[in-house]
């Protein structure tokens, strides 16, 4: 079996998820902290990548949702540290 380019990437990505998924089982990982929602878009959108050229709906939509979720993590992150910077700039 030769993999393609496209199937590499896609291999990537979920080496991606799951390595992220070990560290926070391990707890290596802060489910909050922007490391982890980072490493889950950049799996999800690998897999999709992937899939754009091998089409399966069902894992198109599933690592969408994923990507979706953990592009919501990132901004979380963001947000909470600008009201944190906010608040802090308030106690002076």
């Amino acid at each position: 079996m030769e993999l393609s380019l496209t199937d590499v990437i896609g291999i990537f990505g979920v080496g991606i998820i799951v390595f992220a998924y070990i560290l926070l089982q391990m707890e290596k990982m802060d489910p909050k902290a922007l490391t982890f929602s980072v490493l889950n878009s950049l799996g999800a959108f690998l897999i999709i990548v992937s899939l754009l050229y091998e089409w399966n709906f069902a894992s198109f939509l599933m690592e969408f949702i994923w990507l979706l979720i953990s592009l919501y993590g990132v901004l979380k992150y963001f947000k909470s540290r600008s009201i944190a910077a906010v608040n802090d700039g308030k106690e002076d």
